[in-house]
């Protein structure tokens, strides 16, 4: 009986973030939190 086993290694590389996508994801993020609230309160009513 032979068993095969395939190793799978996978690698992240970090990359290096500008000033302006850090602002961008930064104010998408708050976009996003802003709707969610929003949504909520609609839900309540």
């Amino acid at each position: 009986m032979t068993l095969n086993i395939f190793f799978l290694s996978v690698t992240f590389k970090k990359q290096s973030r500008s000033v302006e996508e850090c602002n961008h994801d930064l104010a998408v993020f708050k976009q996003y939190e802003e709707c969610k609230l929003k949504q909520q309160t609609f839900k309540m009513l």
